[in-house]
């Protein structure tokens, strides 16, 4: 292999990665995904308690991107009063090995740097 394909193969990969962390950017999103993720179906006020620190706004505006970018679902249920729940949808469970790993990679991370 020469080095134009080389050069052309590692492009390509960087730009998937930065795909990648354009959906995915930002201080709550990964927290979102992975309260939804964890309990399979949520609530707007189970994620709210779940994140630390998280607006009501903000969590609305995330939820929305998260909609718009295919990776969860919400549903309106004919409650009284009415409740929506989200949960992720096909494609974002694709990401259920990544939150997984995050978390797992979190606990060893925080044992190596604070022994708990």
């Amino acid at each position: 292999m020469d080095c134009t394909n080389v050069k052309r193969d590692h492009k390509k990969e960087m730009r998937a990665v930065q795909d990648s962390m354009d959906v995915l950017s930002g201080k709550w999103k990964i927290s979102i995904l992975s309260s939804i993720c964890f309990y399979s179906k949520r609530r707007f006020s189970d994620i709210l308690a779940d994140i630390d620190g998280i607006s009501n706004k903000m969590l609305s505006k995330e939820l929305k991107e998260l909609e718009l970018n295919r990776l969860i679902k919400r549903t309106v249920l004919a409650t009284q009063p009415i409740t929506v729940q989200y949960e992720l949808t096909e494609h974002g469970l694709s990401l259920k090995t990544i939150i997984v790993n995050l978390k797992d990679w979190g606990i060893k991370h925080r044992m190596e740097i604070i022994g708990k």
